[in-house]
């Protein structure tokens, strides 16, 4: 029997504790307290405190938060930054609008970013790399940090996909001299409507960012330097504060989403299954996203979709250096053949066992299981 179960419920993130938002829609609202007010403030406090770091910033959205941190520490007119080919077009273009020229490279079998293609990707223009945790999970940081120290880069992390995810118990985002989230509705912790933050634990950066995000004032209104206008409004604040009461219970409900898929889809040789969740392993993955690989991939998604089963092929079903955007890179073999196969399944709090039951039975039927 067929049923309906859409790659991401939008609607239900408002539902589920609809109640509870307009109550602080109400109080924003009633008190007038739109832009960095106490709300703001709370929830950086929280978040840092979630993370544990020093210091964090709520920003305008994840690609301003990535931008920012590219003008902390300077990058200037063809700096090169190293990035993976599998990412969102805002990886990059952050890099690209503040002159510094992107430099994509491969990433590895867990689709994450690999080291080996930043080795080879280094010269005498690099000045950052900037490693992307996709999908919920940080990547193997031991040899990037390695490579960064060996050729004094900085590193900034774009962790859009990984809040709470952590690698050797240390979270996405707090490996180099910053990191970014994004809180756009569909992720982890998402608000209604565009949201980011910056974390870092260096006391100057977060000075520079500081003035950035507002226009270069400083905590008195003072103008003392140039910044921009890139705050988070203190409604979307307020929002992923409350929220940010239940994240761990959000990450735990994932978490057996995928164990639900490993158990009913493990055994397939046509596919390849993002890492397991483990407990007490080097990764704690959140996921994001829940991306495999499959044989077969274009007639997999027409046979889900024609069974009422959403997904989608992540970033336009194109990775950065498929698209006519000048961008150097290297050969890049397993970002070719993720992009030739790779799939993203239904990955929600809204979803419940029966839905993902459902899933895992049609993928199961289309390879004849």
């Amino acid at each position: 029997m067929s049923r309906e179960v859409p790659f991401f419920n939008y609607p239900a993130l408002f539902k589920e504790k609809e109640s509870e938002y307009m109550g602080i829609l109400r109080d924003v609202l009633s008190r007038g307290a739109y832009i960095l007010q106490q709300e703001l403030t709370e929830f950086e406090k929280h978040t840092a405190e979630f993370l544990g770091v020093k210091h964090v910033l709520g920003v305008a959205d994840g690609t301003n938060a990535l931008m920012l941190a590219l003008r902390a520490i300077d990058i200037r007119p063809g700096d090169e930054v190293i990035l993976p080919s599998h990412t969102y077009v805002a990886t990059a273009s952050a890099v690209h609008y503040t002159g510094g020229i992107p430099i994509l490279v491969d990433c590895g079998s867990d689709h994450m970013i690999d080291p080996d293609s930043i080795r080879k990707s280094v010269s005498e223009k690099t000045r950052a790399i900037m490693p992307v945790q996709l999908n919920g999970r940080t990547a193997d940081m031991d040899p990037i940090l390695e490579i960064a120290k060996e050729h004094n880069l900085e590193i900034i992390e774009d962790a859009a996909q990984a809040l709470g995810s952590r690698f050797k118990d240390q979270p996405a985002g707090s490996f180099g001299i910053a990191g970014s989230f994004s809180f756009y509705p569909a992720k982890l912790l998402g608000c209604f409507g565009d949201g980011g933050a910056i974390i870092t634990n260096d006391d100057e950066i977060y000075e520079k960012l500081f003035l950035l995000r507002d226009h270069g004032r400083n905590r008195d209104g003072e103008l003392v330097g140039w910044g921009t206008n890139c705050r988070l409004d203190n409604l979307q604040a307020a929002i992923l504060d409350f929220k940010l009461q239940t994240y761990n219970e959000n990450i735990l409900r994932r978490r057996e989403v995928a164990a639900m898929y490993q158990a009913g889809l493990g055994d397939l040789e046509e596919l390849l299954l993002p890492p397991p969740p483990v407990e007490h392993g080097k990764h704690f993955d959140v996921y994001q996203n829940y991306e495999i690989e499959a044989e077969e991939r274009d007639k997999l998604k027409v046979f889900l979709r024609e069974r009422g089963v959403g997904t989608i092929i992540q970033f336009g079903a194109k990775a950065l250096h498929q698209y006519p955007l000048g961008l150097d890179h290297f050969d890049l073999p397993y970002t070719e053949r993720v992009y030739q196969r790779a799939l993203l399944l239904p990955m929600h709090v809204a979803l419940d066992n029966d839905d993902v039951e459902y899933v895992i039975e049609t993928i199961r039927a289309f390879y004849g299981r």
